[in-house]
């Protein structure tokens, strides 16, 4: 397994552990952040660990034909109940994505390294969020990183039925105009299943993102 150092670097994916681990350490920086995704890497960690960096063999994609938006959904659409935003509160969302519990899990991976981190991509223009509203509240929600034709989303919070969904459904409808070539959810979820999307191989994910 490689340790990162000082050096703007990251080893072939060929040092890939099993588990989907490229590095361990390193820092947050923006530039090692950009990088990172450009190469199809990303941070996964707890607080109480060393900083990890995962390139899995599986990614979770989401390719826009499939997007799968279901009868129910389509009526909360078409019923305006929500009203959605673009980059206007990304701090506000990276927050509630760290205060939002998780399935089987104790706390958040979203340190406030992390937020801090994050937020001063968005100030790069590299991060971006789609905020939900409900009676002017903020009920929903995600963040990620704009490559420019890839989209890397990194969290989602809802605390509405149906916002989160919301949030997602709009940014894919956006990237698909925009003329992405996907938007990249990472790992395997049944709530991004259910949304359409697939699992492809690292190999594959890869050769799109550097083509």
């Amino acid at each position: 397994m490689y340790f990162l150092t000082a050096e703007l670097y990251f080893p072939p994916t060929s040092e890939t552990s099993p588990e989907g681990i490229i590095a361990v350490g390193g820092d947050l920086s923006p530039e090692r952040l950009i990088l990172a995704y450009q190469s199809g890497i990303f941070p996964w960690y707890d607080a109480d660990e060393p900083k990890l960096w995962w390139c899995p063999k599986e990614r979770m994609v989401l390719f826009f034909e499939n997007l799968r938006i279901t009868k129910s959904m389509k009526k909360v659409l078409i019923r305006n109940e929500f009203q959605v935003t673009f980059n206007t509160n990304f701090r506000a969302v990276i927050l509630n994505c760290q205060k939002s519990p998780r399935k089987n899990q104790d706390g958040t991976w979203i340190s406030n390294e992390i937020v801090e981190a994050y937020c001063k991509l968005n100030e790069l223009g590299f991060a971006k969020s789609v905020e939900v509203w409900q009676n002017n509240e903020l009920v929903g929600g995600l963040y990620g990183i704009d490559l420019g034709d890839v989209f890397c989303g990194e969290s989602m919070f809802s605390k509405a039925p149906n916002a989160s969904k919301v949030a997602f459904i709009h940014l894919a409808k956006q990237l698909e105009l925009a003329n992405y070539k996907l938007l990249d959810c990472q790992v395997h979820n049944n709530h991004l299943e259910s949304l359409g999307c697939i699992e492809i191989e690292r190999e594959a994910f890869l050769a799109i993102l550097k083509s």
